[in-house]
């Protein structure tokens, strides 16, 4: 239950500034323990949702189920997509993605706006696949190509 196949990646990451916008897209984001990312709407709230991932293999399969061809990350609002390791077995798990320690604390389950977003249905379409909330507990810089590894409970 403590081993993983491989390392993953951080294959993109999103910045959301404030409320009803949309996501920016950037190559680096500075992570602050028990904070979130600078320049995160969740910045400096209580910590258990600083950040937000999901998993790449899941983009496809939540795509299909939406009735799409594709589904961008910036759609489902997550601040990091990884591919390559299970983000679900990282659930109450410390990992690190680069020099970041995280500690994954919930399922990031969809919201209402998945509706306008991915259409009628769509709240239901990510189901089960919406990701994982994590709390920084060691902050530094986040980059894209950054190795994501579990460290332990």
């Amino acid at each position: 239950m403590t081993r993983f196949p491989r390392e993953g990646q951080l294959r993109w990451i999103g910045l959301r500034p404030a409320r009803d916008v949309p996501m920016r897209e950037v190559p680096s984001a500075e992570a602050r323990t028990g904070a979130g990312l600078v320049g995160d709407r969740y910045a400096g709230g209580s910590g258990k949702r600083g950040v937000t991932l999901i998993q790449a293999e899941h983009l496809p399969a939540i795509a299909a189920l939406a009735g799409r061809d594709a589904v961008a990350p910036a759609i489902l609002r997550r601040n990091l997509v990884v591919s390559g390791i299970a983000l679900v077995a990282l659930r109450g798990q410390r990992f690190r993605v680069g020099g970041v320690l995280l500690e994954g604390t919930d399922s990031c389950d969809p919201c209402s706006r998945m509706e306008q977003a991915l259409g009628p249905g769509g709240y239901n379409a990510p189901g089960g696949m919406g990701g994982l909330c994590a709390r920084v507990l060691e902050g530094g810089t986040l980059r894209i190509g950054d190795a994501v590894a579990w460290v332990g409970a």
